[in-house]
């Protein structure tokens, strides 16, 4: 396994890393308790450290799961978590995927870092992210002074935001990395779906100056494979359970995510497979921390750890996708679905 140093820290992260959402809120199946702990055994065995979660994931079974798999090798693992959901109040509520309400408030925001920590049975997180901001909270001064208390008083390492939960949200992720200039962003990026995230790592590097001539913002990258596309295993015939968020795709999704991995499978040689060339495209910008594929069993862990130590892109290989991602990989009648906002909200902004 490789790593990767976040700038200004010294926060050394997994190219490869595990999201805990796979295992803790049911989305990709029920996993017990001993299961989940299992696997994540498995993955720091395989080299991955970095350790994503949030506290609204199975409304704080995410980070208690990380206590309980790893009580004795906290200097082993970076922590990741998000907050700004208020579950405390409305957990109940949930229904699916749904979101609900949030609370981005200084004194929501200090005590749900508390009971993170509390969560997580530790003194301070390596990595915080306001989960799924909007254009509200990049702009609230007293939210980000927070984040630096935070850091002064030894509760986090470093800190950032989550943008999502779909893809989207193209100009609350463009304002926070120039105005905020935080460590961390995640977002959603693939070989398959590059707008708007690479518009938004783009922006990061737009707002350099001479006084600051290097960017401090690092990503951390989700649904790296296009919710499974990229992986190569999928068929005409392949069909997700009620409970699957890709049940929710359109079957035009399906097939035409079929027609373009075929474009892609010069990508695929004896040492590397379409999941791990995923990755490599990703690993292939330095701006990437890491990559946090959906990791929901043992074949799938290895071979996406197995990732960074595969075969790197050659750069005649990063330019025939940049070709055909240019022509939307030869399907010319699709239409992009964005849940999130791409436009300015503000009028005359």
């Amino acid at each position: 396994m490789k790593f990767r140093t976040l700038p200004e820290t010294d926060i050394r992260v997994s190219e490869i890393g595990f999201g805990l959402w796979t295992i803790s809120t049911g989305w990709w199946g029920k996993f017990t308790e001993g299961e989940a702990v299992g696997l994540m055994h498995k993955a720091l065995d395989a080299g991955i450290t970095l350790f994503d979660a949030a506290d609204t994931y199975g409304n704080g079974y995410s980070e208690e799961l990380i206590a309980k798999a790893f009580p004795n090798q906290r200097d082993q693992i970076v922590i990741a978590t998000k907050v700004g959901y208020n579950f405390y109040e409305h957990g109940n509520e949930r229904r699916g995927q749904r979101e609900i309400p949030q609370d981005f408030s200084v004194p929501f925001i200090r005590e749900a870092v508390e009971k993170a920590l509390q969560r997580l049975n530790t003194g301070h997180i390596d990595i915080l992210q306001l989960h799924n901001i909007r254009k509200e909270q990049v702009e609230d001064d007293a939210l980000w002074e927070l984040m630096e208390k935070l850091v002064r008083e030894g509760k986090i390492r470093s800190y950032g935001a989550a943008l999502g939960p779909a893809i989207g949200w193209l100009y609350e992720g463009v304002d926070c990395v120039q105005q905020r200039r935080p460590h961390i962003l995640q977002h959603i990026y693939n070989a398959l779906e590059q707008h708007p995230g690479r518009q938004i790592m783009d922006a990061g590097e737009a707002c350099l100056t001479h006084d600051s001539p290097d960017a401090r913002t690092r990503y951390l990258i989700r649904v790296t494979h296009s919710s499974g596309m990229l992986e190569g295993k999928y068929t005409k015939d392949t069909t997700f359970p009620p409970t699957d968020h890709r049940s929710h795709r359109p079957k035009s999704w399906l097939i035409n995510g079929l027609k373009k991995i075929e474009t892609l499978q010069f990508l695929v040689g004896p040492d590397r497979t379409l999941g791990q060339a995923a990755l490599q495209w990703l690993l292939a910008d330095p701006r990437v921390a890491s990559c946090l594929p959906n990791i929901y069993e043992e074949a799938q862990l290895r071979e996406f750890a197995a990732a960074s130590e595969s075969p790197a892109l050659t750069q005649d290989e990063l330019a025939r996708v940049a070709e055909l991602a240019a022509t939307n990989f030869g399907i010319a009648d699709e239409v992009p679905n964005y849940k999130g906002t791409m436009t300015r909200e503000t009028a005359g902004v």
